[in-house]
């Protein structure tokens, strides 16, 4: 699940909410952080790319470059707040549901979704090399329309 509450239906206690949580990820909550935070977490759970991230602050007048709009998502990503998912080399997608999941990838619409947890079993994973340890194990499995 998401690190933050679910504050959706109470817009005016949101913005302190993001604040706090922003606080104790040890980030700072620059004006463009918490706006671009108002936008991941405002409507729930959800897959968001950097450029559809962008997109929706360029459309609610929030002045953001896509170089900050990049940045913001890893330093959320480093601090626990959300799960990249990365489709190949060039596509990543930044999931604010953190807990252990899987993901489908509508390969026609370029749309990540996630798989019920209890859907897929891994076993078998080879040990991790020495001095380090398994994190967590992504699978994505792609489909199309057929």
């Amino acid at each position: 699940m998401s690190p933050l509450p679910d504050n959706s239906r109470h817009p005016t206690s949101r913005r302190p909410c993001l604040t706090a949580v922003l606080r104790m990820a040890r980030l700072r909550p620059t004006r463009q952080r918490v706006a671009l935070a108002e936008l991941l977490y405002g409507g729930g759970h959800r897959h968001v790319s950097a450029e559809q991230l962008h997109g929706e602050a360029v459309d609610a007048g929030v002045p953001v470059s896509l170089a900050t709009v990049y940045n913001t998502l890893h330093q959320f990503q480093n601090a626990g707040l959300l799960r990249e998912i990365t489709v190949d080399a060039a596509r990543s997608y930044f999931d604010t549901n953190t807990s252990d999941h899987h993901h489908f990838f509508i390969e026609d619409e370029e749309r990540v979704m996630d798989i019920p947890s209890n859907s897929i079993e891994v076993r078998n994973l080879p040990r991790a090399p020495r001095g380090m340890e398994v994190t967590h194990v992504d699978v994505i499995v792609r489909v199309r329309r057929n």
